[in-house]
């Protein structure tokens, strides 16, 4: 655990307790095991690495606490300077109505 412990505070994620076990026994990762993962549903399969890894990330939608809510977004990526996080461009129309 202390591999993936790179930010000053501690991470962890949310529902799994983490030093609790009864048993010395390792636990085998998914539902039943030490590690949190959900379907996000939308056709999403989720990752081996999500369900096997042992990264800790809030910002993803399979391991955190982050809902797609039903919307599919495409886009160009502008900048990936901040952690964790991205900056995207989208083409779309703004039809003025005075000019239609």
């Amino acid at each position: 655990m202390a591999a993936e412990q790179h930010e000053k505070a501690y991470q962890k994620q949310l529902g799994v307790n983490v030093g609790f076990s009864a048993s010395t026994k390792k636990k085998a990762p998914g539902k039943g095991g030490s590690r949190y993962y959900k379907n996000v549903g939308l056709g999403f399969k989720t990752p081996r690495e999500a369900i096997e890894g042992t990264y800790i990330d809030k910002k993803c939608p399979f391991t955190g606490n982050v809902s797609i809510r039903g919307r599919i977004l495409t886009g160009v990526v502008k900048s990936t300077k901040m952690n964790r996080t991205i900056v995207m461009r989208m083409d779309y129309l703004h039809f003025i109505r005075k000019y239609q």
